[in-house]
């Protein structure tokens, strides 16, 4: 079964074509700077790399795109758009409305659209996305993957807020969690790796957007983002976990709208707030050779990541595995022996030559005698998405 993987951004689609259910990726790329300058096009088939710049307008020719550079005879992947069985559509924000994987009909889209509102820099994308594949796509089984569908395992105590309750029975003011395709996948592979179903794990995704989940055997029971995917562990522009005074303070006392307030928090702060790069390689190569203020921001960083995890073995009652994943988690080194510095009293104890290995892999690198196993796995939600939509359509 041939299923395309599609995550519609703001500017940008992520496509992959993947063959289920072995799981091969026939094909992968991205569509960039949609409706800016510099747009482009690239496809990585077998190893083989295309690239081509041309004006990309809008979401709608940019997949009209992607179905052009599929179907090319040259690259020898599909003769007919009909050869596609399902698209699977990855959609940030499912509220309360979807706590799985489903098939998209008419319901299922105006249901996406009345989110929009809770993740507006996402959902419409993402709903774009859908309604443009239904046109190219027709045959196929349209599928909708939702980022907060693993965290509606969540117990009450743990989504609710301490709010009046009118404004959660009538307005839904509660925390879902973001990033759930990408823990999902990651404590999966780390369950099947640990051969222990009845598991207490913490995974802690790092990359631009940042969150930690608490799972207990295989399920979602606490998580750091909540009504929207501003607040927990420090991120590349948003602030995380912030005072309210701070909010109330910035609009009463210095005359910030609410817009010019939110738009500080989740694209002017962060580690780009605290140093001015966005990238943080550039902050760990600064800090490394003397710069206080990048080492400032990544000892925040991480103790922001510390205090979760010590919450979260709390809520667990012990830990059996801490996995870091996603473009931080997996390459930073750094980040990571930050993180789990002082924390023998948990039983985590990081291997410093392990933690330097570099590798594409799920791989362990605490000390031997560690109690708890630090795992680098690499994240994959574009085969987790995949492995949901094959799983649907089989069923249907």
């Amino acid at each position: 079964m041939k299923i395309l993987v599609i995550n519609s951004g703001s500017s940008s689609i992520k496509f992959q074509l993947i063959e289920m259910p072995e799981k091969s990726v026939l094909a992968n790329g991205m569509v960039e700077r949609i409706g800016l300058d510099g747009s482009k096009i690239q496809l990585k088939v077998n190893d083989e790399e295309f690239e081509e710049l041309r004006s990309i307008k809008n979401h709608e020719q940019g997949l009209e795109m992607i179905a052009g550079i599929l179907l090319e005879p040259s690259v020898g992947l599909l003769k007919d758009a009909d050869e596609i069985d399902a698209v699977g559509h990855r959609v940030v924000h499912g509220g309360s409305s979807f706590s799985k994987t489903v098939l998209i009909d008419e319901d299922v889209k105006e249901k996406i659209k009345e989110l929009f509102s809770l993740a507006p820099l996402h959902n419409p994308h993402n709903f774009k996305g859908i309604e443009v594949s239904e046109k190219i796509f027709k045959r196929a089984a349209q599928i909708a993957v939702f980022d907060t569908a693993f965290h509606q395992s969540m117990p009450e105590e743990a989504f609710r807020y301490a709010i009046p309750e009118t404004l959660y029975s009538d307005h839904q003011i509660r925390a879902y969690g973001f990033h759930g395709t990408s823990h999902r996948y990651v404590s999966k592979e780390a369950i099947d790796y640990l051969k222990k179903n009845d598991s207490k794990i913490i995974t802690v995704h790092l990359g631009n957007g940042c969150s930690i989940t608490a799972i207990k055997n295989g399920k979602s029971i606490e998580h750091s983002l909540g009504f929207g995917p501003m607040n927990g562990l420090v991120m590349g522009t948003r602030s995380g976990d912030i005072d309210q005074s701070v909010i109330f303070y910035m609009m009463d006392e210095l005359g910030y709208s609410s817009n010019e307030v939110k738009k500080i928090l989740q694209e002017e702060s962060g580690m780009v707030g605290l140093t001015g790069y966005s990238d943080l390689r550039e902050i760990e190569t600064n800090a490394e050779q003397g710069d206080a203020v990048c080492n400032l921001a990544l000892k925040m960083n991480a103790h922001r990541v510390k205090k979760y995890i010590g919450a979260y073995a709390a809520v667990l009652n012990g830990i059996d595995a801490i996995v870091f994943t996603a473009g931080i988690g997996e390459n930073s080194n750094m980040m990571r022996e930050l993180i789990c510095t002082d924390l023998e009293f948990l039983g985590i104890e990081l291997d410093h030559e392990k933690n330097d290995v570099r590798a594409k892999e799920l791989r362990e690198i605490q000390k031997a005698t560690a109690s708890v196993k630090i795992l680098v796995i690499p994240t994959n939600e574009e085969i987790e998405i995949a492995k949901q939509s094959y799983q649907l359509v089989k069923n249907l």
